[in-house]
């Protein structure tokens, strides 16, 4: 069991309602995991060998939830050959690296790789994805989980993207990397109350999630683990939205024979979605570079 110290929950919900249609096109399923029934929603795909992209709810929502945000996502699916899957957490959390936290999912300590290497073999047998291309992109809470698949499960899944996320520091850091390199995007907001830019104490209100990483410190875990030195390349991305008083800058580490690590730095930001870009998108954008 991990540590059971009772905090409040951190409730960061990343949910919006769904029309009758997206959930009549959902396929739901679920896997027994060490006892218990882990459902993933998702829309069948037309062809085989596609890639997998994981969509990964924040903490207290769900999968069905989580797909009401991508649509533009989903309608990319088809011309670029991948198909999404939403998983739901346990009990609405995931059991990611973070220490300290009173939710079932880290009280029982309910084992995530199994469930997302379960998805993995289910959807190979089924629908006969490509193994070699499963990428996982997260928001919030969820944006914590993809920091541990890309820490625990870094021969299985291609790529990640972390959303409104910084790692755990090392007193609140619960998983033991096997520090490998892989493509990582990290998108933050320098003016996030809840997931701090320059790290500390995750919180909202009265509700605390342990302390993390800053951003920049997050960015050079995963430089660092792909060899990079010195500072990535600079570009200012285009304003297409200045009415929502952010601004995007795009921090790229580069080379050729190493994993691509990208910053998109929120100028103004909080925790929520830039209005500049469609992050989930950005994202696909990014995995699909990772694709040779």
């Amino acid at each position: 069991m991990k540590n059971t110290l009772i905090l409040p929950l951190l409730l960061l919900l990343f949910t919006s309602p769904l029309t009758a249609k997206v959930q009549a096109d959902l396929t739901t399923d679920s896997i027994m995991v060490d006892a218990n029934y882990r459902r993933f929603h998702f829309h069948k795909p037309s062809t085989s060998r596609s890639s997998l992209v994981f969509v990964l709810h924040g903490s207290g929502g769900d999968g069905k939830g989580m797909s009401a945000r991508t649509g533009r996502l989903e309608e990319r699916s088809a011309a670029d050959n991948f198909l999404v899957v939403y998983p739901d957490g346990y009990k609405r959390f995931w059991n990611e690296c973070r220490k300290v936290a009173s939710t079932e999912a880290n009280i029982q300590d309910v084992d995530e790789v199994a469930f997302f290497q379960s998805m993995i073999d289910y959807f190979k047998e089924n629908y006969g994805i490509n193994e070699q291309q499963v990428f996982a992109v997260g928001t919030s809470g969820g944006g914590h989980m993809a920091y541990k698949l890309g820490m625990l499960m870094p021969g299985k899944i291609r790529a990640i993207t972390a959303i409104i996320a910084n790692l755990p520091d090392d007193q609140n850091m619960d998983c033991a990397g096997l520090n490998q390199p892989m493509p990582v995007m990290i998108i933050n907001g320098t003016a996030d109350p809840v997931n701090p830019y320059d790290g500390g104490l995750m919180q909202t209100g009265s509700f605390k999630a342990g302390t993390v990483r800053s951003t920049e410190q997050s960015l050079q875990y995963w430089a660092g683990l792909a060899g990079y030195k010195g500072n990535p390349a600079k570009q200012a991305m285009r304003d297409t939205d200045p009415a929502d008083g952010k601004m995007i800058e795009r921090y790229t580490y580069q080379q050729r024979n190493k994993p691509e690590v990208v910053l998109l730095k929120v100028i103004g930001g909080k925790h929520d979605y830039p209005n500049d870009i469609d992050v989930h998108l950005e994202a696909w954008e990014f995995f699909k570079r990772q694709i040779r």
